[in-house]
């Protein structure tokens, strides 16, 4: 499911939806994602108790509702956000919340746990806000023992999932919001393999959905027996209801009720809490054949995740369209196409901004591609306004070519707030990098769609996007015709802001400037390593100065759908005011 962060009531009306799909499906159990009711991340929501016990309340208001309507007999596992009375230490309290998840049966919730092991790094802060839990709920369910853990639990050794096998669990569920990066529903389907082999028990793998900031959650849901084999795999990048029938283990019969601790294998002791359902197993019944989707291609995968991430966030924020410059560059192509892709062709505005040395064939590229998408848009010439401007002052140089990009910001930037638009800037990961970009100009808007695209990757999505012709999906549209023009996708990239100007001007060919970006910023490899990489040495010095030197720029850019192990952002943190320049090779 694709919850909203925050959204309480909206979230339950989810769950409560989709239980009753899973219900009509026949299901004897139903399970939701990693903070289902709260949306995720919650962020510092985390440490306001009110919000905590709003999540309570509407976690017991859920589990009443779900009877009322019907519901109750059929046990739904959904996760929230709890809390717990933590102890001071040093006159600081420690995380009083947690990340938690409840069985909710029979207008009640049955059973309590929390996430073990807490994830602090890249885009995760679990130690700030959560406390760890030490319980593993095994609950017998028509006779089969059913283990539930979050997440992290899954990535780390030790802990929950290593308990489940001395809990002799007949099926493990995985409860997640684990975000989307470039190839890993490869990682995340072998680690389900290996600790369904090593918990010695079938696994079900459920994974949230939507965009959430900078966050795309891919869903990709997969179920795989104690062997480790993929029984079912729901689809990538959408909500679903993915129904599978199972061949479980009966449950040991002189397990009853009650609980005991267990060595958890990582130095702590994990508490096995069992409760007792129903102990009759279901009767035989013939088996449909499981859904197994197939995952879409690497570079069907990106485009899917940037365009759901747009979609959501303009959805999730209240806009109902969009605008932004369109320059008639592959930049700007790319963008309008991801955001007609995600909101429809009429929501999406385009402003074509010519200058004194815009050239005929950008104007002309930009009208074609209007044309090919269906996009509203209007032609507003700043030649007058920068001529006005320069009458007033006396600007040269780079200071004048920034007056051009910072006129025609102001120009998007006054239709959106005139008719409400979302502005989308056109900034590519390369760009950012390295700082080719104008602050209050290009970098100016609410949503940056390939913020985490590097510059080769935009000509290989507007490739691949254009050879989806006459193709549809939830994540483009079925079109007669190549979207992007391919006039567009040959030119020679340029800012044209002055006479004759390339990209190539200011910066090293893309194709050689990609992968050691790649390797600096997503990689952290210092001077000495990029050059034993086998990057050119006065080349990367050119290059580690201009990506330190633009922190600032990066920190006042708009939020982007992450695609990659380590974006600008949440990610990568570094501070503005830094001396430390990587030391020459000795």
């Amino acid at each position: 499911m694709n919850p909203t962060v925050g959204d309480l009531d909206g979230n339950a009306d989810l769950i409560v939806e989709w239980t009753r799909r899973a219900a009509d499906a026949g299901a004897h159990v139903v399970v939701f994602p990693e903070m289902a009711l709260t949306g995720y991340p919650v962020e510092d929501l985390a440490l306001r108790q009110s919000f905590v016990d709003a999540s309570r309340r509407a976690l017991d208001r859920t589990a009443r509702r779900l009877a009322d309507e019907g519901l109750g007999h059929l046990p739904v596992v959904a996760g929230y956000l709890d809390r717990t009375d933590g102890p001071v230490r040093a006159g600081r309290p420690l995380p009083s919340s947690y990340n938690a998840v409840a069985w909710l049966h029979d207008g009640g919730v049955l059973t309590r746990s929390a996430k073990h092991h807490l994830p602090n790094y890249g885009v995760f802060d679990e130690y700030r806000y959560f406390a760890r839990g030490d319980r593993l709920p095994v609950v017998r369910l028509h006779g089969v023992d059913v283990a539930t853990v979050i997440c992290e639990d899954l990535w780390q050794d030790g802990g929950p999932v290593g308990v489940t096998r001395a809990a002799r669990a007949g099926l493990l569920l995985v409860v997640n919001a684990s975000p989307y990066e470039r190839s890993k529903d490869d990682v995340r389907l072998d680690l389900c393999a290996r600790r369904a082999r090593e918990a010695g028990c079938c696994l079900a793998y459920v994974n949230m959905v939507g965009g959430q900031d900078e966050l795309v959650f891919d869903g990709d849901s997969v179920i795989v027996g104690a062997d480790g084999g993929l029984l079912a795999r729901a689809p990538q990048f959408a909500e679903h209801l993915l129904v599978a029938d199972l061949d479980l283990p009966e449950a040991d019969p002189s397990e009853g009720a009650g609980s005991r601790p267990v060595d958890a294998g990582d130095g702590t002791a994990i508490t096995v809490e069992r409760r007792i359902l129903s102990a009759t197993p279901v009767p035989a019944y013939a088996a449909a054949p499981p859904e197994r989707a197939e995952p879409l291609d690497d570079l069907g995968e990106v485009y899917a995740a940037l365009v759901l991430g747009t979609r959501d966030y303009v959805r999730k924020n209240g806009f109902r369209s969009v605008i932004l410059g369109l320059s008639g560059g592959i930049d700007s192509a790319l963008v309008a196409t991801i955001a007609a892709d995600a909101i429809g062709p009429n929501n999406v505005h385009v402003v074509l901004l010519p200058s004194r040395y815009s050239s005929e064939h950008s104007v002309t590229d930009a009208e074609e591609l209007v044309k090919r998408q269906g996009l509203n848009s209007r032609i507003v010439p700043i030649r007058g306004m920068v001529d006005a401007f320069e009458a007033e002052l006396d600007l040269h140089g780079l200071a004048a070519e920034n007056l051009q990009a910072r006129i025609r910001a102001n120009v998007w930037m006054a239709l959106s707030n005139e008719s409400g638009h979302l502005v989308l800037t056109g900034g590519n990961k390369s760009e950012l990098a390295t700082g080719y970009s104008t602050l209050y100009g290009d970098s100016a808007g609410g949503f940056g769609p390939i913020k985490d695209v590097t510059k080769t990757m935009v000509w290989q999505l507007a490739r691949w996007r254009n050879g989806r012709v006459g193709q549809g999906s939830p994540f483009w549209r079925a079109l007669d015709v190549e979207p992007i023009p391919e006039e567009i996708i040959l030119k020679e990239p340029s800012a044209e802001l002055r006479p004759g100007q390339r990209d190539t001007d200011s910066l090293p060919p893309y194709d050689i400037l990609d992968p050691l970006l790649v390797d600096y910023v997503e990689h952290d490899l210092g001077r000495d390593a990029l050059i034993a990489a086998g990057h050119d040495p006065e080349l990367v010095e050119r290059v580690i100065r201009l990506v330190d030197l633009a922190e600032y720029k990066r920190r006042q850019y708009p939020p982007g759908p992450k695609i990659t192990p380590k974006n600008f952002g949440r990610d990568r943190r570094l501070p503005i005011t830094n001396r430390w320049r990587e030391p020459s090779v000795r």
